[in-house]
């Protein structure tokens, strides 16, 4: 899975970038001192790894991951060039959804951009930044289709469909918005990959005041909140101050702080979460003496494609998939008392697998 960070400058976004990742993000209390993306990969937290392995004595253990990517911070005409944030939009036309930080606090010691706090505002400019690329995108293909339509009519429906997401995009809205008309127009859409397109998880940054209750007491987050129950969208609530802080402690010392704080998880279980139920995604896992490891795919996934996700031959050459719940291997201590209890199923491709299933895996090329 792969998110990219976007946001105005000083909200937060690479302090919050730095804590996600620990990849020591220069962070400071100017504009644009993120001038290159900054790539980090963060092993998904799940404490059934840790269970599995001691039960099959694993010499490792291989998590999920997350690839974060953080981008200069977009202003007020960054599609026009202003500021440097336009020129790195293009890394994150491959993500899978966008995490979208939002200033929801006050600090006058830290400048906004604007001058103002604002939540609703700064979501806008974003919003139409994002929109202004997409058409930028979207012409430029317009212009190579409409030379095509005159003789094919596969180019003259594809110019079509074009034009009427550019109209939509014009009227200040976004790609996701668009509902396709038929499963060609949806592929090409897809083809696209607008950025208004994307899934988004709004991080509402507030302070460390404000955290213990989860923003519920700050107008501020209730607006992020009310936007993002219109738009489909994710809110978490966070302070980018403390995940810091917690960054720089041990797994111990984090339990402690975080229970002091009032708080059951960090920013970042929080974002995992999000990001996990916005994208449709669960994880099965494999366990044995080599290695115990979490593999992500969709939610409605069947077996085959999901042995695929370890090897393109154990999709190709599936014969079988024995599967047992996690709980239910760790309540019988041994695979060998699961089988015996009737715990273990052999299923077969047309099994959709579930979130902690331990699957073996049977094929032949």
């Amino acid at each position: 899975m792969k998110l990219g960070i976007v946001g105005l400058p000083n909200v937060g976004k690479s302090t919050l970038f730095n804590s996600l990742t620990k990849a020591g993000a220069e962070s400071a209390n100017y504009p644009f001192c993120t001038i290159d993306p900054n790539i980090g990969i963060v092993p998904v937290p799940d404490k059934r790894l840790d269970a599995l392995a001691a039960l099959y004595d694993s010499q490792k253990i291989t998590p999920a991951v997350i690839e974060f990517v953080d981008i200069a911070g977009l202003v007020k005409g960054a599609s026009k060039g202003e500021g440097l944030g336009n020129q790195f939009l293009a890394n994150i036309r491959e993500v899978d959804a966008i995490v979208h930080v939002v200033r929801c606090f006050e600090d006058p010691n830290v400048i906004h951009v604007d001058g103002t706090v604002d939540p609703l505002r700064d979501i806008e400019i974003i919003n139409l930044e994002l929109i202004f690329a997409d058409l930028e995108v979207l012409e430029r293909r317009i212009s190579k289709t409409a030379k095509a339509a005159h003789n094919d009519k596969s180019a003259a429906k594809e110019l079509e469909s074009l034009k009427k997401l550019k109209s939509h995009l014009e009227d200040g809205k976004s790609a996701k918005s668009l509902e396709p008309e038929d499963e060609e127009e949806a592929a090409l859409f897809a083809e696209l990959n607008m950025l208004t397109g994307k899934p988004v998880i709004f991080a509402a940054n507030v302070s460390e005041d404000d955290l213990a209750d989860d923003g519920a007491s700050t107008p501020m987050v209730q607006q992020v909140r009310d936007y993002a129950k219109e738009d489909g969208s994710q809110v978490f609530v966070i302070s980018a101050q403390i995940e810091q802080e917690i960054a720089e402690l041990d797994d111990a010392e984090k339990q402690e702080y975080l229970e002091a704080m009032g708080l059951t998880e960090s920013g970042l279980d929080k974002l995992i979460a999000a990001s996990y139920d916005l994208l449709g995604l669960i994880s099965y896992l494999t366990a044995g003496v080599t290695e115990t490891r979490a593999w992500t795919i969709k939610k409605g996934t069947k077996a085959p494609q999901a042995a695929g996700k370890i090897h393109s031959d154990f999709e190709r050459g599936f014969i079988k998939a024995e599967v047992v719940y996690y709980q239910d291997l760790l309540d019988c201590k041994t695979y060998a008392a699961a089988k015996e209890r009737g715990l273990v199923r052999m299923e077969g491709k047309d099994y959709v697998v579930k979130d902690g299933d331990v699957i073996l895996f049977r094929w032949n090329v």
